[in-house]
This record gives structure tokens, C-alpha cells and sequence, in this order.
């Protein structure tokens, strides 16, 4: 299975954080799942680190590639489709980060590890 990790889920993963609910946990430890990470985490990681809404993220901010490579993650690039369907979705929720999210999981079919209800209202499979 293909999945999209969600930028807590990623930061929870990476702090071995209990939020971290136990069936995103064992689609993280599957070694049959490809696991991928959204550009839109990165972005949004440094944006937050940068205005002091992370302070424990000092190492994954300072470079996020690495930080996901060594996890054995793939980067999903965000391309002018995922922009424009993220603009275009409904406007259920309004984080630009989490709308880029739904984008790539729809355009992508991937199911998303995300804490994140609203989610559902957006016919995306979420994991959690």
C-alpha cells in the first residue's frame, strides 16, 4: 500500500510521540507500505519552527529531505496539479498545508495517516 503521512504524523513518528495512534504505527512499520511525506510538511515545518510554534523540531526543520530519506520515506513533490485542485476543493478546511494534503491524496490515491476528521468529508481514505 501506497500512504501519505500527515505532518504530525510525521513529527509524532520522528519523536516516538504516543499521539501516534496504533493503526498509523503499524502503516509506518510495514515494510510492504510505501511511505511518502508531502513537500506541503516541509514547508509547513519550517514555517512553523520559524514563528516558535515548534521549538522541538530544531533537527528535522534544519533539513527535512535528510530527516525523511533516513526514515526510508519518499518525497512527494507538490506540482501545478495539486496546487490547483488544492485551491479548488471545497472549503471545509482552510490550512493551506492540509488542503495541499487532500490534493495529493486525491490526485495520487493515497490514504492519509492524519488525526485530522475533516478530512473525511473530502472522500479521501484516512488512517487513524
Amino acid at each position: 500500500m501506497r500512504i501519505l503521512l500527515d505532518t504530525h504524523a510525521l513529527l509524532w513518528w520522528l519523536a516516538g510521540d504516543p499521539q501516534l495512534s496504533a493503526p498509523a504505527h503499524a502503516a509506518i512499520v510495514d515494510p510492504a507500505n510505501d511511505k511518502f511525506v508531502s513537500a506541503a510538511s516541509a514547508w509547513e515545518i519550517a514555517i512553523k519552527f520559524r514563528l516558535g510554534k515548534l521549538p522541538g523540531a530544531r533537527i528535522i526543520a534544519g533539513n527535512v529531505a535528510a530527516e525523511v530519506a533516513g526514515q526510508g520515506f519518499i518525497e512527494l513533490p507538490m506540482t501545478m496539479r495539486h496546487a490547483q485542485l488544492a485551491g479548488d476543493v471545497p472549503p471545509h478546511h482552510k490550512d493551506p498545508f492540509d488542503r495541499m494534503l487532500i490534493a495529493q491524496a486525491t490526485i495520487e490515491s493515497l490514504p492519509v495517516l492524519s488525526i485530522e476528521a475533516i478530512f473525511d468529508r473530502y472522500g479521501i481514505h484516512r488512517i487513524w
